[in-house]
C-alpha cells in the first residue's frame, strides 16, 4: 500500500498510509475503534474504493481490479453464512460459483472438513451450529479457495472469552498449515499479541508502530502505542529533567538521559516493573495507597505520588497493603521509557 488515502465526505479516515505486508506472514491491524482499520482491510478486498493511493499484490496493481479477481479471500465478524444451505454448501458455495466440478468441489470440501475437523457437521445447516462451529464453517469457506490473502475482520468478537482463548490457537495453527499471508483486524491486543507475526498499531487514520509483538510492548515507538499496549495499561508520569537529574513528584531518580532531553518528559514504565519500597529509600517515589485490587496470583496496588498522579505497581498476590498506607514505589531503571510530551515520540528506553 503506497500514499494510501480513504475520505467519507470530509471524513479523512486513512491519511496517506504506507505499509507493506510480507509474504505469507500473519499481520494484524490493532487500534480503537474507528482508527481506520477495517477501512484499509476493505480497500485491500475491493469492497471499498481508495480516495488516492495505490495497493499491489506482489508486482501486481490491484486497486483497480473488482474483488472477483483479487483472489482474496475474507471472514467477516458475522461470519455471513448461508442460513439455507448445509455447511457442505457453504463451504463450496464459492467454488460452485466458479464453475468447479462437484467431484473437485467435494473433494475439497472434504479436505478442508477434515482440517478444520468439522467432517461431522457438513450435513448440518448453520442454525444447528455453535458459534465456534460456524466460525470454522467461516474459516474453511475461505480455505477451500486456496487465495493468496486471507482478509480477517474481528472474527472472534462474537465469541464467549473462553471459546475466543481456544480459537485464537486454532487461527494461529491454521495460518501456519496453509502458509498464506494473513491480514487480521482486532481491537484487542491480546489476540494481536499472540497470534502475529507482525502488529501494525494505528490510530486516526496513521501507522504509528509496525514491529514484532515483542517490539510494540518491549519499545514503544510513542505515547500512543506506551499506553495502548499493555494490560494493565504503561505508567505514564509526566516528570522533570533538571541539571542532568530525572525527577518524578519532586524525587530523583538515577536514570540515563537522552542527550538533550527537554525540561519537561514523560516517564513510562509498565506496572510489571514497578516494585513496592518503603519512604525514604534511595531512587523511589513517595506516595500514599489509592487503590489495591487483587487480579489472582496478582495484586495491583495503585499509589498516589502526588494530587491526581497515580503508578500502579504489580506484585504477588501475598503483598499487603491497606489504603492510605505510606509508601513508596522504585520504577526499574533498566525498563524505563521517556517520551518528549510536545511530540509523543520516544526519546530513550532501557
Amino acid at each position: 500500500m503506497r500514499g494510501l488515502s480513504k475520505s467519507f465526505g470530509s471524513n479523512q479516515v486513512l491519511k496517506a498510509l504506507d505499509l507493506t505486508v510480507p509474504s505469507r506472514q500473519f499481520v494484524t491491524l490493532l487500534g480503537p475503534s474507528g482508527c481506520g482499520k477495517t477501512t484499509l482491510l476493505r480497500l485491500i478486498a475491493g469492497l471499498e474504493t481508495a480516495t488516492a493511493g495505490e495497493i499491489s499484490f506482489g508486482e501486481r496493481r490491484v486497486d483497480r481490479l473488482p474483488p472477483g479477481e483479487r483472489n482474496i479471500a475474507m471472514v467477516f465478524q458475522s461470519y455471513a453464512l448461508y442460513p439455507t444451505m448445509d455447511v457442505a454448501r457453504n463451504i463450496g458455495y464459492g467454488l460452485e460459483v466458479r464453475g468447479t466440478s462437484r467431484a473437485e468441489r467435494q473433494e475439497k470440501i472434504g479436505a478442508v472438513a477434515k482440517v478444520l475437523e468439522i467432517g461431522h457437521l457438513l450435513l448440518r445447516k448453520p442454525k444447528q451450529l455453535s458459534g465456534g462451529q460456524r466460525q470454522r464453517v467461516a474459516l474453511g469457506r475461505a480455505m477451500s479457495r486456496r487465495p493468496d490473502i486471507f482478509l480477517m475482520d474481528e472474527p472472534l468478537s462474537n465469541l464467549d472469552a473462553k471459546l475466543r482463548a481456544a480459537m485464537r490457537g486454532e487461527l494461529r495453527r491454521f495460518h501456519l498449515d496453509l502458509g498464506t499471508t494473513t491480514v487480521y483486524v482486532t481491537h484487542d491486543q491480546l489476540e494481536a499479541m499472540t497470534m502475529s507475526d507482525l502488529v501494525v498499531v494505528m490510530n486516526e487514520g496513521v501507522v504509528q508502530q509496525i514491529g514484532t509483538p515483542e517490539e510494540v510492548y518491549g519499545r514503544p515507538a510513542n505515547l500512543f502505542v506506551a499506553g495502548f499496549i499493555g494490560t494493565p495499561p504503561m505508567n505514564l508520569i509526566p516528570a522533570q529533567v533538571r541539571d542532568g537529574v530525572l525527577t518524578v513528584a519532586g524525587a530523583p531518580l538515577r536514570v540515563a538521559l537522552p542527550p538533550g532531553a527537554p525540561a519537561e518528559v514523560v516517564l513510562g514504565v509498565r506496572p510489571q516493573d514497578v516494585t513496592m519500597a518503603r519512604p525514604g529509600d534511595p531512587d523511589t517515589i513517595p506516595g500514599k495507597v489509592w487503590m489495591v485490587e487483587l487480579i489472582g496470583s496478582e495484586r495491583l496496588i495503585e499509589v498516589e505520588i502526588a494530587p491526581k498522579i497515580r503508578v500502579t505497581a504489580e506484585v504477588r498476590a501475598s503483598h499487603r497493603a491497606a489504603l492510605d498506607d505510606v509508601v513508596a514505589v522504585r520504577p526499574d531503571p533498566d525498563h524505563l521509557h521517556i517520551f518528549d510530551p510536545a511530540t509523543g515520540a520516544v526519546l530513550s528506553a532501557a
